[in-house]
Order: C-alpha cells, then sequence, then structure tokens
C-alpha cells in the first residue's frame, strides 16, 4: 500500500458527536483534541510526512461566544499539550492561518512551539488557526504586490511556484488527500490553492471517533483511486 506523502484533514463533528451522547459540544471538542494527539503518531508510523488539520477557521469567530472562550482555552492547553508531544516523537509543528486576532498568549505560545520544533526531523504537523482559504490567498496576493512595489519581483516573474511561496504553507507539498469526517461533503474553505489535485475522502465517524483504523481505511481508498487512475507521480 502506497502511503500518501500528505494528508489533510477537516476535523467535524465534534459537536454532534458530543450532543448525541447528551454532552455539551465543548466536551466533543476536548475528545477531538484528544483524536489529534492519536493521529498524528498513526499517520508517522504509516509513513505519512505531513499532516495539516483545520482546528480554527475565519468563520468559527461567528459561534456562540461561550463556545468561542472554550474553544481558545482548549487551544491554550494543547499547545502545551503539543509541545511535549513534538518534545517526544521529534515533531516539527507550524500553525497556518491569521495570526493576529489571536489573543497575545496564544501568539506567544505559538511561536515557542514553532521555534522549538523546527529543526524536528519527524511528522510535518500543520494546524490551520483563525485560517480561511479565502484569506490566505488575499494575503499573499497582498504580500506578492508589496514585494513588486518594493522592487524585489517583477510582475512578469510571477509564477504558479512564486505565488505559492506567499502562502501560510510555502515549502510544503500539496495534500495528496483530504480527509472529511461526520460526513459533511465540502472543503468549506480550507486549502482552496492547494487542495487543486488531490484526492477527497469523506467519511460518516465523528471525529472523536476517528482511529488508526479509520486513516487505513482513508489511504486503502486513496490506493484504490491511485489503480484506476494509473499510479501515483513519483517524486
Amino acid at each position: 500500500m502506497k502511503v500518501p506523502r500528505h494528508v489533510a484533514i477537516i476535523l467535524d463533528g465534534n459537536g454532534r458527536w458530543a450532543k448525541a451522547k447528551g454532552m455539551p459540544r465543548n466536551y466533543g471538542h476536548v475528545q477531538g483534541a484528544k483524536t489529534v494527539e492519536t493521529i498524528c503518531e498513526e499517520a508517522y508510523r504509516m509513513g505519512i510526512q505531513y499532516l495539516t488539520v483545520y482546528a480554527f477557521s475565519t468563520e468559527n469567530w461567528n459561534r456562540p461566544q461561550d463556545e468561542v472562550d472554550a474553544l481558545m482555552k482548549l487551544l491554550r492547553n494543547y499547545m502545551k499539550t503539543c509541545l511535549k508531544t513534538a518534545e517526544k516523537n521529534r515533531m516539527c509543528v507550524r500553525v497556518l492561518g491569521e495570526k493576529s486576532r489571536l489573543d497575545e498568549d496564544i501568539r506567544s505560545r505559538i511561536e515557542e512551539l514553532e521555534e522549538a520544533t523546527k529543526n524536528n526531523d519527524g511528522l510535518h504537523f500543520q494546524i490551520a488557526i483563525n485560517y480561511g482559504g479565502r484569506d490566505e490567498i488575499l494575503r499573499a496576493v497582498k504580500k506578492a504586490v508589496q514585494k513588486v512595489k518594493d522592487g524585489g519581483l517583477s510582475e512578469t516573474g510571477i509564477s504558479e511556484e512564486v505565488f505559492a511561496g506567499f502562502l501560510d504553507t510555502a515549502g510544503i507539498p500539496d495534500p495528496d488527500l483530504l480527509i472529511r469526517t461526520c460526513n459533511e461533503q465540502r472543503i468549506s474553505n480550507f486549502l482552496l490553492w492547494q487542495l487543486a489535485y488531490t484526492e477527497f475522502y469523506f467519511t460518516p465517524v465523528a471525529w472523536p471517533d476517528f482511529s488508526k483504523e479509520e486513516l487505513v481505511k482513508a489511504v486503502e481508498a486513496y490506493n484504490h483511486r491511485d489503480r484506476r487512475y494509473g499510479g501515483l507521480k513519483e517524486e
């Protein structure tokens, strides 16, 4: 079985999973965070080199304030946990998205996490926080325009490869496989540029119940499509 180099996941269904169990939505988010840790370890054992998860979108600010506050608290705690996990597993962590709207202490923890893990040679783990695909592209356009104004780039020199260097994912290969849980079949403003040639896999399993076995199913489906289309592109 060929393993995709880069897997992206939209973590969906935390709230619905909790509601089905008669628990508050925040309980689902806590369990979902634990699932992230498990899948990071399993993905690396399988040979996946890059894993990107959609943790908090630019649209998530529109959720009820108590839920947003709980998610931010969970994020603060997760930054600490992730640092310990990264040290243990040699994981290189990078946060995608517009960080300026996040509280200063969260930004500081993100900076600390990225700095402490930047030279690790294990799984490359990207967390999308306050991320939106359209927002990312707009920010990239502004960076490119500014560089042209500064004289560091000509308009004719802007190719796809050059433009990709202005994105949050600069230096990261595009995803080979996108997984979305809880049976939703849309990309919800996630990695709009990067998913141009990505295989999609949708599962009815809610994110807190997503396991190693479910990850294997997704990779097997990816392999089936690979055979149908005539093989993976060799690196």
